[in-house]
């Protein structure tokens, strides 16, 4: 096959949109860490990055984001990575779960108790998972440690999640 492991082949082809939520970044004023770090852990898995954005702190941009990756099939799964904290201008959780059909909870407290086993700071985070149409929304944290680590915690999960979706079932 080529493939390094079954979870690299499970990743090859999937069509994948990372979106970085940061007023600072947005602006310039900051770099991006989050958005390349979980790129790179992707293209090691052979998915196809159809899109890394980066987008302030604003409901109705996450929204619009979020749904044009859906609601055009641009993309299979889309990451967040910040924006999940407690901080005043955090609102990617509520612009996510405005845009879902179906919440996933499991992935989200699953990441939490991850993330938990490493750091008690984890379960402030309060990123939510679940779908719009056949598309997958993951919100990982900002950091970009908190968000490598919170996709290691799903990316075994992903490939199966989305095979559900698409009503292939539990193969």
């Amino acid at each position: 096959m080529g493939y390094k492991t079954a979870k690299d082949a499970m990743w090859t082809g999937c069509r994948v949109a990372v979106v970085t939520v940061s007023d600072s970044c947005a602006s310039g004023s900051k770099q991006d860490k989050s958005g390349p770090v979980l790129k790179g852990l992707l293209e090691a898995l052979g998915a196809d990055i159809v899109s890394c954005e980066i987008v302030a702190d604003d409901s109705s941009k996450i929204v619009g984001l979020l749904k044009g990756y859906a609601d055009a099939s641009k993309a299979d799964v889309v990451f967040t990575t910040g924006g999940t904290g407690l901080g005043p201008r955090d609102v990617t959780p509520e612009a996510t779960r405005s845009v879902l059909d179906k919440e996933a909870p499991g992935l989200a407290e699953w990441i939490r108790a991850k993330g938990a086993a490493k750091t008690a700071r984890a379960v402030l985070s309060r990123g939510v998972c679940g779908l719009r149409g056949r598309t997958l929304i993951i919100n990982l944290p900002g950091s970009p440690k908190g968000a490598a680590e919170s996709f290691e915690a799903v990316a075994d999960l992903v490939p199966h999640a989305l095979d559900m979706a698409r009503g292939e079932g539990h193969a």
